[in-house]
């Protein structure tokens, strides 16, 4: 009885795992860890390494722009607020999708 228990308790775990890593990105910022929600389920850029790259890099892609990076490397110091609405509004209007 226990040794099902703990299978199922096993398999919950490892689905809520899935889960999160299915609903959040999780940006690496040095010394610190951010969660950002997704805007849909998917596995794109689940883990993203934010240090070393440029802004423009990171603001290049469709997904993690969409979902509000910007506002997070705002809040890091690593952007002004007036640079990123610059970015954003660039990126935005590019046809091809990340």
């Amino acid at each position: 009885m226990w040794k099902t228990i703990k299978i199922y308790t096993l398999i919950i775990l490892t689905a809520l795992a899935g889960y999160f890593m299915l609903s959040y990105h999780t940006l690496y910022m040095g010394s610190n860890v951010e969660f950002l929600k997704k805007k849909r389920l998917t596995s794109n850029y689940s883990f993203v390494w934010v240090v070393g790259k440029r802004v423009e890099d990171i603001l290049v892609i469709d997904t993690l722009r969409e979902a509000g990076i910007g506002d997070i490397l705002v809040k890091a110091g690593q952007v002004s607020k007036q640079e990123k609405d610059i970015l954003e509004k660039k990126f935005s209007s590019d046809p091809i999708y990340y």
